[in-house]
């Protein structure tokens, strides 16, 4: 008998119709002996229709008034799916994340977790009930209700498996599983059995829309197996785990890929103490994430170039402020370019192999494409190239590094 955590997202409570699917689903675990708890998102489209509500109200929602909103979405979708439950025979309780006593700080709109009070929990699975919760909300220590931001949902899910302890936090949604890299880019790509907390956590950084960043990190941290399943096929999923010695490990485990990137350069900057500081200070002040940078030092030494990315929805405001910075200090010239993409080889099995980036360089260098930037870490060798090449780079990396076959073959 086993505790698992159980996570459905709004594409698959998205009707009543696939509501009572799930509830199915959710049964036949109770029946196999297992205590479950089921976290679901609110209904596909609700979240949007509520925001689209508030913003005919205002163009400035109050925040803890928007997460008052918002979390009513998650409180349907727990009722309805309960009450299926409860019309197949299984006995259930809905909760919402007040009730649950998630406890956040409070940050509304994006709040963080605290503590989890798992009582209520534990007596209703000891009572054999499967348990409800509204994903995504919370309350703060004055009982104001809380909303946790983007992959809420899939947050809630592994704090409460941290917090009882589960064997298994199982996130269903409309693929199945984590692959080798997106299969409407390349077909041949291969769904990984499992994969580690560090390789997902860079897929998940780079462009991998599979699970979010902050729900893989909160996973990894308290050692939550996690498991991506499909919520309309069978399957045994991916399971996202620590490191084992005894699995072969492919020295690549998948390619990441990122459409939304844009460069900047600034020509001709004097080389002196703080330049770095000086260019990137203001595009920090105005709340624009930077990914690869990259410094040259001129011949004279006198001057340097500076190339950094940002979000390519970032990329007109950021050169206004890097236009206005670069007058200031001199600069010879400000370029921009924000028909980019980013392309990453991800894999543990590079930290004790050589010849992963020189492999990766001569691939693209035979199919004409030219590298703009490099960027590496421990487990990782990203790239930035013309948007134009994004599907031939993949395919090709695909192919060179033999990704459509098991480790071993």
């Amino acid at each position: 008998m086993a505790l698992i955590v159980q996570k459905y997202g709004g594409t698959s409570v998205g009707s009543p119709e696939r509501i009572a699917a799930v509830a199915e689903k959710v049964f036949a675990h109770r029946e196999k002996g297992d205590s479950v708890v089921v976290v679901v998102s609110a209904m596909s489209g609700e979240t949007n229709r509520l925001l689209d509500l508030a913003a005919a109200i205002t163009d400035i929602p109050v925040p803890r008034e928007l997460d008052v909103l918002l979390s009513t979405g998650e409180q349907v979708t727990i009722a309805l799916l309960t009450m299926a439950l409860d019309k197949l025979g299984c006995a259930a309780r809905s909760y919402t994340g007040g009730q649950v006593h998630i406890r956040t700080d409070s940050v509304h709109n994006k709040a963080r977790i605290r503590e989890i009070d798992d009582q209520h929990m534990k007596a209703d699975l000891a009572a054999g009930r499967v348990v409800v919760v509204a994903g995504f909300q919370g309350v703060d220590e004055d009982g104001n209700i809380t909303t946790l931001g983007r992959g809420g949902s899939d947050t809630t899910a592994v704090a409460l498996a941290a917090a009882l302890k589960a064997d298994e936090c199982q996130i269903y949604t409309d693929v199945d599983g984590v692959y080798t890299t997106d299969p409407r880019v390349e077909p041949k790509a291969r769904r990984l059995d499992r994969v580690t907390f560090e390789e997902m956590l860079e897929m998940a950084s780079l462009g991998s829309k599979v699970l979010q960043i902050r729900s893989v990190s909160f996973a990894g941290r308290y050692n939550v197996p996690l498991r991506v399943l499909s919520s309309f096929e069978e399957g045994e999923g991916t399971l996202i785990t620590y490191e084992d010695e005894t699995m072969e490990q492919a020295l690549i485990s998948g390619i990441a890929f990122n459409r939304d990137e844009a460069k900047l350069t600034v020509l001709g900057v004097p080389d002196t103490p703080g330049v770095a500081h000086q260019l990137l200070g203001p595009i920090a002040a105005a709340n624009i994430e930077v990914d690869m940078i990259i410094q040259n030092v001129a011949p004279d030494g006198a001057t340097t170039d500076f190339t950094f990315t940002v979000h390519r929805n970032d990329y007109s405001k950021a050169l206004d402020i890097l236009n206005k910075t670069a007058t200031v200090l001199g600069a010879r010239e400000v370029l921009g370019d924000n028909s980019i993409v980013k392309i990453s080889l991800v894999g543990v099995g590079m930290r004790s192999h050589a010849g992963i980036a020189s492999t990766m360089f001569e691939t693209l260098a035979k199919e004409g494409v030219n590298i703009r930037m490099i960027s590496t870490s421990e487990i990782k060798v990203s790239v930035v190239v013309d948007e134009k090449y994004l599907e031939l780079g993949v395919r090709a990396l695909h192919e060179a590094f033999k990704l459509d076959q098991p480790p071993g073959h």
